[in-house]
């Protein structure tokens, strides 16, 4: 019920125009570098797959990542614009409701970023490369892998959304923790596991074992944030 009501008001905002523009800027990224400069990449050896995504992975993630932050400002602003929130409370509705219904959207207008996204690589590489078997099952894997390592960045840029009143703040922190994230480096697992930085790893050229840690890390950082919004409620409640 809470995401009926998500996708109600998301008409009110820019919300839907944002991802699917997002997400055709992000997915042009590699289709434009191998139009420009295909005699780069196709001389190199290896899977099509991870030349395309080691060439292009790292900007599309920081417009991945742009666009869950700004697409959680957005949620929130039209609670806070009108106090909704303060009204909300008269209502038998649950805030880790509303929290859940705006997570549970932004999740899955991720999937639907990265699947156009995944569309853009499989073009790539079937009109630059020679794709062989098992290509689409090697696809849906890393993508699937990049849709687990975002969930822990979707569900803190919603709870420091909800957290700021102010959209411009939420949005300032959230410029910032992405920016702070594409600095750090990729190989250093422990810094790797900034939820801004973990969308930045990509399954092509990862070893399973390190993978397979990557994404029982995102597991724990998810359920973490999923019990600190229910804390956050409690310790605004007792200050209102």
């Amino acid at each position: 019920m809470s995401v009926f009501l998500e996708c109600k008001k998301m008409k009110r905002t820019g919300f839907l125009p944002a991802f699917i523009g997002g997400g055709i800027l992000a997915a042009a990224v590699p289709v434009i570098n191998m139009a420009v400069r295909s005699e780069m990449y196709q001389t190199k050896q290896g899977n099509p797959i991870q030349i395309l995504l080691s060439a292009n992975w790292q900007m599309m993630a920081m417009l991945n990542v742009l666009l869950v932050v700004t697409g959680a400002c957005l949620l929130y602003h039209i609670e806070y614009a009108d106090n909704a929130m303060q009204k909300m409370k008269s209502l038998p509705v649950r805030e880790s409701s509303v929290f859940t219904g705006k997570v549970i959207l932004t999740i899955f207008m991720s999937f639907l970023v990265l699947a156009i996204e995944a569309g853009a690589i499989a073009f790539c590489s079937y009109h630059w490369f020679e794709i062989g078997n098992g290509f689409f099952s090697g696809l849906c894997k890393n993508f699937g892998y990049a849709f687990l390592l975002m969930l822990p960045c979707v569900i803190l840029s919603v709870l420091i959304s909800e957290a700021c009143r102010n959209m411009w703040i939420s949005l300032g922190i959230g410029v910032v923790c992405v920016f702070t994230a594409t600095m750090l480096p990729t190989n250093n697992f422990a810094l790797s596991l900034f939820p801004f930085a973990t969308p930045f790893q990509m399954l092509a050229g990862t070893d399973m074992e390190q993978a397979v840690r990557y994404i029982y890390a995102a597991a724990v950082e998810f359920f973490a944030f999923g019990l600190a919004e229910l804390l956050f409620i409690k310790v605004r409640r007792s200050f209102e």
